[in-house]
């Protein structure tokens, strides 16, 4: 009966012992979990095939638009503490630190858009064709 009783502890033990890993994992893993979300959203999310067309056709001003735009506001809502960002061991401005987190953003997506074109994610990005199912949806209804 000991050695049931010594089991049943063990497996609990075992049990608390899981918990903590995982409130530890949680613990690493929680202050990553936006940039883990934005690598997912443009690597899963996106049809890298469409966006690149897109960009290639003049798209690439209103990116570069909306990122002159996105370091305006941030830097004006957001400024540091101390008026300085410490980014790689140099000492910048406000809106030159924006700047560097922005441009740091913008190469993580077009990254993401890299790693998708070129077919490392499989089957997980399975776009269907649009045109074609816009072709035939709109000869099915007699337009």
């Amino acid at each position: 009966m000991d050695a049931v009783i010594e089991l049943l502890q063990s497996l609990v033990n075992v049990f608390w012992s899981l918990l903590d890993v995982g409130g530890a994992l949680l613990r690493v893993i929680l202050p990553w979990l936006p940039l883990l979300a934005w690598l997912a959203y443009w690597s899963l999310a996106v049809n890298w095939v469409k966006a690149t067309r897109i960009l290639w056709n003049g798209g690439f001003i209103g990116v570069l638009l909306l990122m002159f735009g996105t370091v305006l506001v941030w830097g004006a809502v957001a400024p540091p503490i101390d008026g300085t960002h410490s980014l790689f061991g140099l000492t910048v401005s406000n809106y030159a630190g924006k700047f560097i987190y922005v441009t740091v953003l913008t190469c993580i997506t077009l990254l993401c858009g890299s790693v998708q074109m070129s077919g490392t994610f499989g089957s997980l990005v399975n776009f269907p064709n649009e045109d074609q199912s816009d072709k035939t949806n709109t000869s099915a209804h007699g337009h």
